[in-house]
């Protein structure tokens, strides 16, 4: 069933992170509702505007209604993942979409507000929520690069302004985190204190972290030894950090790019080891269980495992 992002966000908030995935077809979107059922948990499918234009705006939001009457006891939100506003406002008056992402962290900071604030009344008057975005996280989301001299952390004194401007119903801030498979080197990592700063400005506002595949280093061992060549220094967020968050006001955790990886180190190794073959069928129906594993082990992470009864009774479902 499909729900609204606040109402999540309300029996989450200090108790869980929801997982929000990206998907872009058939096999992540089965893999996802699979594995959420056998975690027991709720979550947030995320569409970005490349997964749109990917494939096909019908076609996916149709995947989506038919996954929804197959796995029936499912509870999730259906969001777009950093949306411009042209992007955001079609997905707003579709009324198909829960809540959407304006992303303008590019942008100077009164025009961020400018850009957020015009979405936002957009979005209130159809009932969605906005999740909105201040301070730049490094690395590359769809066509946007961000390298390491423009990342920016979210100013904690700076986000309690944006809110008030912008009436913005979620916050996505940079803690250190980073799009892609290359977030840290060395001893770099999430910044806690930071964070803490800006859920002591923000009590009981629901803050998002961007940027949090883990970029497990056996997934690129496995798809470099299948004719890979992913930089094997790859770091990511250290799951484990997931729940430490939680308390700190994280309520949504993005997660793209370790999907990215259990699809291409399936294939890989599939035609590796099958050359003659042809069928993508095959290696799809083994992604679709090995995505459904990796969902059910980043739920479980999250905390989200086993939390969707508990949802379904706060929601009345």
């Amino acid at each position: 069933m499909i729900v609204t992002t606040a109402d999540l966000f309300r029996v989450a908030y200090g108790r869980f992170a929801i997982g929000a995935y990206n998907i872009n077809n058939l096999e992540q979107t089965r893999g996802l509702f699979e594995g959420c059922i056998r975690s027991q948990a709720p979550f947030i499918i995320q569409i970005s505007k490349g997964a749109r234009k990917y494939a096909g705006v019908k076609l996916l939001e149709g995947v989506i209604r038919a996954a929804q009457e197959e796995y029936s006891e499912a509870v999730f939100a259906v969001h777009i993942d950093h949306g411009d506003e042209e992007t955001c406002c079609d997905a707003i008056d579709s009324g198909f979409y829960s809540s959407v992402m304006i992303d303008a962290s590019h942008e100077e900071f009164d025009e961020n507000v400018a850009i957020t604030r015009r979405v936002v009344e957009r979005a209130h008057a159809k009932g969605l929520s906005v999740e909105a975005e201040l301070g730049q996280l490094g690395g590359v989301e769809e066509d946007i690069v961000v390298d390491e001299a423009n990342v920016n952390l979210t100013d904690a004194n700076q986000a309690v302004e944006f809110v008030e401007r912008t009436g913005c119903d979620s916050l996505a801030v940079a803690i250190g985190t980073s799009h892609g498979a290359y977030k840290f080197s060395g001893s770099q990592g999430i910044r806690f204190d930071r964070l803490a700063e800006i859920q002591a400005n923000l009590p009981n506002f629901p803050l998002v972290m961007h940027g949090s595949s883990s970029v497990p280093e056996e997934e690129v061992s496995r798809i470099n030894a299948a004719g890979g060549a992913i930089d094997p220094s790859a770091k990511g967020v250290d799951v484990n950090s997931f729940i430490k968050a939680v308390p700190l006001g994280v309520t949504k955790v993005n997660i793209d790019t370790d999907g990215r990886l259990v699809w291409t180190r399936v294939h890989r190794e599939y035609f590796r080891d099958k050359p003659a073959e042809f069928d993508f069928r095959k290696p799809g129906t083994i992604f679709v269980d090995e995505y459904a594993k990796f969902i059910v082990h980043k739920n479980e992470k999250l905390g989200a495992a086993g939390q969707l009864a508990v949802v379904r009774q706060e929601l009345g479902l």
